[in-house]
């Protein structure tokens, strides 16, 4: 049975004489905030688990939002910072932490 392709692939756009160039989502940051409640093992946590930091780099930013009152945390394609911010702000919820995210164009 022979395969059946695509006439083209995923983002790949097509250019006169042959040329071709990737075409790139957009990405957009995503900024953790301080706050006077959130404690920092949280904040920590969030990091490892939803941001794949590992724990010193975790430490790192956690103080840096501490200190300076936000910090840079990831930057995706726009579909998976929000789902990353919805992930924060319903962990932040579920214990009643008023912890935020933003998502900013980068």
């Amino acid at each position: 049975m022979p395969v059946e392709t695509l006439p083209f692939s995923p983002g790949i756009i097509e250019e006169s004489e042959g040329e071709t160039r990737r075409a790139y989502l957009p990405l957009y940051k995503i900024i953790m905030w301080d706050d006077n409640v959130t404690t920092m093992e949280f904040v920590i946590r969030v990091l490892i688990k939803m941001f794949s930091k590992d724990y010193s780099t975790a430490e790192k930013l956690m103080y840096e939002i501490h200190l300076h009152g936000a910090a840079l945390v990831e930057t995706l394609p726009l579909e998976q910072a929000e789902f990353k911010v919805e992930q924060v702000h319903t962990a932040a919820a579920m214990e009643e932490f008023p912890f935020t995210c933003t998502i900013e164009p980068a």
